[in-house]
């Protein structure tokens, strides 16, 4: 059996401006970097606004599990099928970061026959779009500092500097470091600290602006410390986001790509969903919706995670609504949700697969009633599967009024994920959304994450030591109550404890930190013990990932 890698380089791609002629979009409006990817130019993008929109189907998954549930192989499906059965369809991903992709992941463009390429060249630095936003928050970061050497005209207190650095690679000894040791000529000693590039807000920044000039704004907005007094020092006092926008004028225009099958992908930014947004950017969504009938995008992780902030801080910025949701879900994964040991995933096993089922029916209950959505349930196959835990499966979902489809697209490709395209078709012509945010713009900070703690992952109460209430209470009172929240917790469970599989109810969660994105313009609460450094595993991905002889890429995934 072939790897992912073989598979994709054996792919026959055509040229990018081939895969741009299909959208109708001129070669003078590409910006290729090669011969199979290119950017789209935002002149061109602009140009677009009179057009109507396409329908937004959003692939989103159960609680991620070691089996694997296939969330982006199943949106890269999804759209080849769509493609197969004669409708206009493009797909929307986001990039992925080298910290995964040398870590535990070892790639990210999908798999099997339903992938993105060039693989390769998408897992590996792609347009150097990660590099730009990287460069642009450690700008921020050095001017802060080159300010306060300098005499700190604005008064920044050096105790309450909220701005890290970033890098694209899991590295856990930077998580809380000093920097500017050895004398006066280097600056002030302090404590600092670095994040993925994934979590900065310079990313969520880039993938929430609509323009180049929405952007500078945003960046200009951003809080990087305070005074003594207390006061907000933004980039702007600084002088540092015009800068910061020339770093990334090339970055926001979106990226073209095409899938295995040589459909169209947009593939523009790349926040985490378990410490970020987790969503691709607005732009390149906006983009797809102007030259598809159907677009087909993913939100990371559970759909308590990707496809909540989608909802409630993408489609809330955006004005982006929905037409249908695909929820992604194994046979493997659910019996792991139901107890079952990794190793005995490959045996039939319909008491854990029974008791896991509970995961999904939680995620289905959260995008049909909580965000209002029609849904269909994918069940990525396996060969494994029997057919009494298929039928088990179908049965118990049966009064969700949520379709169960067995798609084999990973096998098959497209062809293997047309039931579920027809099916997705049916329920947008069929079934009107009833879209709705989980909460008001009107709630207050502590409401909000009361709210979604309860209602979507199913908490009794949330906790948060004195300092931290008191952090909100004062974003409250500074004028930031309205802003909507980003919940960083552990992907694997609904609660804050990854060991906590299927769908736990009445546990606690523990807000540890809050951080304000003011030019994203929403509040971070990280809880439990995640981390916005992520480390690398015991044996990371980087051990296998190698050239060969002929100078190939081998290794990876």
């Amino acid at each position: 059996m072939l790897s992912d890698i073989e598979i994709a380089q054996r792919a026959k791609m055509k040229r990018i401006r081939e895969v741009a002629e299909g959208l109708g979009i001129p070669e003078d409006a590409l910006e290729p970097y090669g011969h199979y990817k290119a950017k789209v130019s935002l002149e061109w993008v602009d140009s677009l606004k009179s057009r109507r929109d396409g329908k937004l189907i959003l692939v989103t998954a159960i609680s991620p599990t070691p089996a694997g549930e296939g969330k982006t192989t199943t949106t890269v499906g999804l759209g080849d099928a769509l493609n197969r059965i004669g409708k206009k369809a493009i797909i929307c991903l986001r990039e992925p970061s080298l910290g995964p992709v040398f870590g535990v992941k070892g790639g990210a463009a999908g798999g099997g026959y339903a992938q993105v390429v060039p693989m390769e060249d998408i897992n590996l630095h792609f347009t150097g779009d990660f590099n730009a936003i990287a460069l642009a928050n450690n700008l921020l970061a050095a001017m802060v500092d080159n300010h306060v050497h300098h005499g700190n005209e604005l008064g920044i207190d050096v105790r309450r500097i909220t701005w890290k650095r970033v890098m694209d690679m899991n590295d856990r000894a930077l998580r809380d470091i000093v920097v500017s040791l050895g004398g006066p000529g280097n600056g002030y000693p302090r404590e600092d600290g670095f994040d993925i590039v994934v979590a900065s807000e310079v990313m969520a920044i880039f993938c929430l602006a609509t323009s180049l000039k929405d952007l500078k704004e945003r960046l200009g907005n951003i809080v990087v410390g305070y005074t003594r007094e207390q006061k907000p020092v933004r980039a702007r006092d600084l002088k540092a986001h015009g800068a910061m926008t020339v770093l990334l004028k090339d970055a926001l225009k979106p990226n073209l790509v095409q899938t295995l099958e040589n459909n169209p992908a947009f593939i523009h930014g790349g926040p985490f969903a378990n410490i970020a947004h987790g969503c691709n950017s607005v732009i390149a969504t906006q983009t797809a919706l102007k030259l598809a009938d159907y677009v087909v995008t993913e939100a990371g992780f559970g759909a308590d995670l990707g496809a909540e902030k989608f909802i409630d801080i993408k489609c809330r910025k955006s004005g982006l609504r929905p037409d249908a949701v695909v929820i992604v879900a194994t046979i493997r994964a659910l019996k792991y949700h139901g107890g079952a040991d990794l190793k005995s995933l490959n045996q039939e096993n319909l008491a854990a697969l029974e008791k896991g089922i509970a995961n999904l029916e939680r995620h289905v209950n959260n995008v049909r009633n909580h965000y209002g959505l029609p849904c269909v349930v994918s069940i990525n196959h396996f060969s494994h599967d029997t057919p009494a835990e298929i039928e088990l499966l179908r049965k118990k979902m049966a009064h969700h009024e949520a379709p169960v489809v067995v798609a084999r697209h990973w096998a098959e490709g497209g062809k293997g994920a047309e039931e579920v395209a027809r099916t997705v078709v049916e329920l947008i012509e069929t079934t009107p959304a009833n879209f709705k945010f989980v909460y008001p713009d009107t709630a207050t900070l502590w409401e909000k994450i009361q709210t979604v703690a309860r209602n979507i992952y199913g908490a009794a109460d949330v906790t948060a030591d004195s300092k931290v209430r008191a952090q909100i209470k004062k974003l409250q009172e500074d004028g930031y109550g309205h802003y909507p929240i980003c919940v960083a917790k552990t992907q694997y469970s609904f609660s804050t404890d990854p060991q906590l599989r299927g769908a736990p109810s009445g546990h606690v969660i523990n807000v540890r930190e809050v951080r304000l994105a003011a030019g994203a313009e929403f509040i971070v609460m990280i809880c439990g013990d995640i981390m916005t450094m992520p480390g690398l595993p015991k044996v990371p991905s980087a051990e296998k990932i190698d050239l060969d002889e002929n100078g190939k890429v081998v290794g990876l995934f």
